[in-house]
């Protein structure tokens, strides 16, 4: 693919490669990361910056602001505006915060490009409904789970990532290096990927003051919603969690957290099987497997001791299978939206994404909360309610 290549707005083309796969995967997993790379530096980054205990919550508040606002305001341009110059002017933006933030030596400044940082990482969710775009109907629910794999590689590793560089560096280095990522990125996407010009039917505010209508004319996108909400905030609930739980029961330190934490990442190969299944017709019965998957993790945290080496396991365990859960999910409901309308898909894809990551946010402040007044018990409770309230639902459908 040149950036002359041109694809139109008909759906269901050809135009996608294994090397454009490639690219379009490593782009989403570049740019997912730079939501999570702050999440385990609050404690540096305030010291830094001057922010109190009570306040330093706004590091990752402020970035999961702008990522909400721009997935509802910024997202749905991919239905108006030519999506390779929309993704990459996107990135370029993030990269720009980036820069802001790694120079920033006071709060104000900082948190102002978080912000940023969140809106900036909007791309990925342009790129998704781009990829399924370009590929055939029989291969797309395949192609958006490869392309989703990059994608969930890059939230995985992110953590981890910055917690390595700052212990070798400092925090100021994770957000030098990711605004360089982010340049060069853009000007492999410049010209690599082809042009899309959608068939614009409506203005931008109309575009937006469509999306209601969406909401209340598209039973799947609210059923699919719904059943990742549980899902995710599941997720955001443990990932919250855990880290408290390692460190008290554990005694686990900073580095020991972030070589837990890789090992969620092979979560990310539910991706591809999710996709292969969706396109062969059998989304229903491994979307409840999925669900299934997320409630036995949250299950066998509780055998062993707590502290023992047993119970250890089991945490590595739950870890591995609630993130292979909800990242299988997740690709069957990109798969199952995605068909409903080429016209529309970029606008379906922001308030499925805008819905279920309002609930990973309560999950995560509902999962901070319970582990304060009820520890693993309470909080586990808590995240097991979730999937088992999503397996529910599915059952009606």
């Amino acid at each position: 693919m040149t950036m002359n290549a041109t694809i139109d707005a008909a759906p269901e083309t050809d135009a996608v490669s294994q090397r454009l796969t490639f690219v379009l995967a490593a782009a989403c997993g570049m740019v997912a990361a730079n939501i999570y790379y702050a999440q385990p530096l609050i404690a540096p980054i305030s010291a830094a910056l001057g922010l109190s205990h009570a306040a330093a919550g706004l590091i990752v508040t402020m970035t999961q602001i702008g990522y909400g606002t721009g997935l509802l305001f910024i997202v749905p341009l991919g239905d108006l505006v030519e999506n390779r110059t929309v993704i990459c002017t996107i990135i370029t933006l993030g990269a720009a915060a980036l820069l802001a933030a790694a120079f920033a030596t006071h709060a104000l400044p900082f948190l102002i490009a978080a912000l940023f940082i969140g809106l900036g990482s909007v791309a990925v969710q342009i790129i998704i409904p781009y990829a399924a775009h370009l590929a055939p109907e029989a291969i797309r629910g395949r192609v958006v789970g490869n392309v989703s794999t990059g994608l969930m590689f890059g939230i995985m590793l992110a953590r981890p990532v910055s917690s390595f560089v700052t212990a070798a560096l400092s925090w100021h280095a994770v957000f030098f290096c990711s605004a360089a990522l982010m340049i060069a990125l853009t000007i492999v996407l410049r010209f690599t990927l082809p042009k899309r010009k959608p068939v614009a039917r409506m203005h931008y505010g109309a575009l937006l003051l469509s999306m209601p209508h969406l909401v209340r004319t598209t039973p799947l996108l609210r059923r699919r919603a719904l059943y990742q909400s549980g899902l995710f905030g599941a997720f955001t609930l443990f990932w919250t969690v855990v880290p408290l739980q390692l460190a008290s029961q554990f005694g686990f330190t900073q580095r020991g957290i972030a070589l837990f934490a890789l090992a969620g990442v092979s979560g990310v190969f539910a991706a591809p099987i999710a996709g292969r299944l969706a396109d062969r017709g059998h989304s229903r019965i491994a979307t409840i497997a999925a669900m299934l998957f997320v409630a036995l993790g949250f299950l066998v945290t509780h055998v062993g001791a707590a502290g023992s080496m047993l119970n250890l396991v089991c945490l590595v365990a739950a870890a591995i299978a609630i993130d292979f859960g909800v990242q299988g999910n997740v690709v069957l409901g990109f798969r199952a939206i995605f068909v409903l309308g080429h016209e529309h898909r970029s606008r379906l894809n922001g308030l499925y994404m805008a819905t279920f990551f309002a609930a990973g946010a309560a999950g995560s402040a509902l999962g901070a909360w319970a582990f304060a007044q009820g520890g693993w018990m309470l909080a586990s409770a808590i995240g097991l309610a979730l999937p088992v309230g999503s397996l529910l639902y599915a059952t009606t459908e």
